[in-house]
């Protein structure tokens, strides 16, 4: 189903400018990245992860997902939420969502508690929405990937189209 794998750019593909990324230069299967850039999560005024430690996920046509280190979570902020999903590269995912929301608070992460082989570097790892939390990386504010599934983090460095927008579902 997927023709486009980072071998090659699509010709609908935005090309990066200096100091850009094109999504559509990540493969596929994705790869992990570890990113030393300064990440931090906030609920209001609550910071809930904030790292210089992240791991970036990097899949062809989507924004990263930055991954955190658990030491770097405020874990006491979050509370397990219902539901789960299987990535076919990661594992099964867990939910999280913000402790007192209640049982029907939608999650504002996730994580992986036994992820496949290839990505045990993310094990138990938080990743956040940035549509339902502030991220930022490097001060930067994080835009939210199209179409509400995904997690992937867009920032000034990126160029695309994003798996997510209206038509892509079978980029």
């Amino acid at each position: 189903m997927w023709r486009w794998n980072g071998s090659e750019r699509p010709p609908f593909a935005e090309p990066p400018g200096p100091g850009q990324e094109s999504v559509w230069d990540y493969p596929r299967p994705p790869r992990i990245e570890v990113d030393s850039r300064l990440v931090v999560v906030q609920a209001g005024e609550t910071v809930l992860a904030e790292t210089t430690a992240a791991r970036r996920i990097l899949e062809t046509a989507s924004p990263p997902t930055f991954y955190i280190p658990p030491a770097d979570v405020r874990v006491e902020r979050l509370q397990h939420a219902p539901g789960a999903s299987r990535c076919e590269w990661k594992g099964t995912a867990a939910y999280w969502s913000l402790r007192n929301g209640g049982p029907e608070a939608r999650p504002v992460a996730w994580s992986y508690p036994e992820p496949f082989d290839d990505f045990a570097d993310i094990q138990d790892h938080f990743a956040f929405y940035p549509g339902r939390v502030v991220c930022t990386v490097d001060g930067e504010r994080v835009s939210t990937q199209p179409g509400g599934f995904y997690g992937g983090w867009i920032t000034g460095e990126l160029v695309g189209p994003f798996k997510g927008d209206l038509g892509s579902g079978a980029w």
